[in-house]
């Protein structure tokens, strides 16, 4: 069981977010190897692979709902010590709502600035969390964030993202992190990463929970994105979630 120190905890409530090290309970090495086994899941599966178009051609930007058929990822995701922290957070038990892996590989796209509370249908009280499968820096696409303005919903535009004159107004810190390292953010913490520009890949885990409290909504979740899925018309960048902040092209 997690513990997290009046240090940690006060960090999380003044600024949104919380870096922590040694939460996962497996290596770096099974992590990688694990994800790079589900990256060769074919396509028509029951989990989701979405694609983004780059400039080295059609890549994997994100595979969800895969917790079901990966026993690695299942206690990862929901046995070790990072739902024990997403719990202290919540200030609740920690239920799994939704998980992806954002592969962001080399030449892959970014994400304009947001707050993930809007994607994120059904739950009242929920925390967003990254798990860095390799390393991610400012050149590879890390995240960025905006501290101390998760109190409340920023004006959005027509995409479901932070509006321009928002943007501009709020200051933004870039969060390295090594692989292995585990962010935890408000999931109305502003947010945005940009694409990879380096020559190495930056895949990385992104759980998401809620309170036990509200119930087990993931397959709730789910069963929502599959139909809003099968109706969206095809625009100019790929989608991949519930809001468009997603810079990637259509493959």
């Amino acid at each position: 069981m997690a513990s997290l120190t009046d240090s940690q905890h006060s960090h999380y409530l003044e600024t949104g977010w919380l870096l922590l090290d040694d939460v996962t309970g497996v290596s770096v090495e099974t992590m990688q190897n694990e994800v790079d086994a589900i990256a060769r899941w074919p396509e028509d599966g029951e989990w989701m692979h979405h694609f983004e178009m780059t400039d080295r051609g059609r890549q994997l930007a994100r595979t969800e709902n895969f917790v079901p058929f990966s026993p690695i990822m299942n206690t990862l995701l929901r046995q070790s010590a990072i739902a024990d922290v997403a719990g202290e957070l919540l200030d609740d038990d920690a239920f799994l709502y939704k998980e992806k892996i954002n592969y962001k590989l080399v030449g892959g796209a970014g994400f304009s600035p947001h707050q993930d509370k809007p994607a994120y249908p059904f739950v009242d009280q929920v925390l967003s969390v990254m798990v860095a499968v390799d390393d991610a820096t400012v050149e590879n696409g890390c995240l960025f964030v905006a501290s101390a303005r998760h109190d409340r919903l920023l004006p959005q535009d027509e995409r479901g993202c932070l509006t321009s004159e928002v943007v501009a107004e709020l200051q933004w810190q870039p969060v390295e992190l090594r692989a292995g390292q585990t962010l935890f953010f408000h999931a109305l913490t502003p947010h945005r990463s940009g694409p990879n520009l380096s020559r190495r890949d930056r895949r990385a885990l992104y759980p998401t929970y809620n309170g036990a409290s509200e119930g087990d909504l993931r397959e709730a979740y789910y069963r929502a994105k599959i139909e809003a899925f099968a109706d969206a018309p095809t625009g100019d960048r790929a989608r991949i979630s519930l809001i468009g902040d997603f810079e990637g092209r259509p493959a």
